[in-house]
């Protein structure tokens, strides 16, 4: 069974959580101007010891984000793929959780689908999120109990209660061999910023997204709440909710989609076939 523990909020937390979603998706689209001033442009890259490439880009967005939210909520926690982990958000009560360029290796070879992910994270959930693909003009917006928008346009997901004909994205041994091939699902191909994938689930441009394990916070914090208040699920293999802002960062196999469908994916996960190389 999931681990749907109720959210307990903190006091005045519509409001606070309302302000913050602003916040963000303002800050966003500002990161968003200036991520395009690099991108088709041939910006430099290195590569992490991780094997992932970083661009100027990253590195630009994130020390703009970082000043611009951090000048905005000083009491608030950092935690961001581009910047040096600190611990001490662990005793802070929220939390930025970012991802300055969700999709890095789009963005390098010219493609629409990355993003740039926010988040705020309190009590190891997200409240307030915004994932901005700023080459395909999609703003996302969610807070906590205050529903999903897509450009100003709330948006739920849409209700699918068969596997067959299901348009599927993620890893390709997950979906062309095992129980998900032969329920009948259609392979929509590889997204390859995983939070664009997952939110793909609220508009029913995807009807279900995988992901192999090894995320990250900064992968999933905004997509989640993106998903969850648009009456979608993200899961990992034992489908339990996520947890952010933990010492460990790092998450399983996962899954979104609408709850109807997620009945029947939960059980498929752990048979599922994850490739052990990293391709989100």
């Amino acid at each position: 069974m999931p681990d749907d523990k109720t959210f307990e909020p903190s006091a005045g937390f519509k409001h606070a959580y309302k302000e913050d979603k602003l916040l963000l998706e303002a800050a966003a689209y500002q990161a968003g101007e200036l991520a395009l001033r690099y991108f088709n442009r041939d910006p430099q890259v290195w590569t992490k010891k991780n094997a992932s490439p970083v661009t100027e880009a990253d590195l630009a967005v994130d020390a703009f984000l970082k000043e611009r939210l951090l000048d905005a909520r000083p009491d608030y926690g950092w935690l961001s793929e581009e910047s040096e982990d600190n611990p001490d958000r662990l005793g802070k009560q929220r939390v930025f959780v970012i991802d300055p360029i969700d999709g890095t290796h789009a963005f390098i070879d010219g493609g629409t689908e990355w993003t740039i992910s926010l988040a705020v994270v309190e009590n190891n959930r997200p409240v307030a999120a915004v994932l901005y693909a700023p080459v395909r003009g999609e703003m996302y917006c969610a807070s906590r109990f205050g529903g999903t928008e897509l450009n100003n346009v709330p948006v739920v997901c849409p209700r699918l209660a068969s596997l067959e004909g299901a348009r599927v994205a993620g890893p390709r041994p997950a979906i062309a061999r095992g129980p998900l091939a032969r329920a009948g699902v259609q392979n929509a191909g590889y997204i390859r910023s995983l939070a664009y994938r997952i939110v793909m689930v609220t508009t029913g441009a995807l009807d279900l997204a995988l992901a192999r394990g090894y995320s990250n916070d900064w992968d999933l914090a905004a997509a989640d709440l993106i998903v969850e208040e648009a009456n979608g699920v993200l899961r990992d293999k034992k489908n339990m909710v996520l947890k952010y802002n933990m010492p460990n960062v790092h998450h399983d196999c996962l899954f979104a989609s609408c709850k109807a469908l997620s009945r029947l994916v939960a059980p498929m996960m752990p048979s599922l076939q994850f490739p052990q190389r990293r391709q989100d």
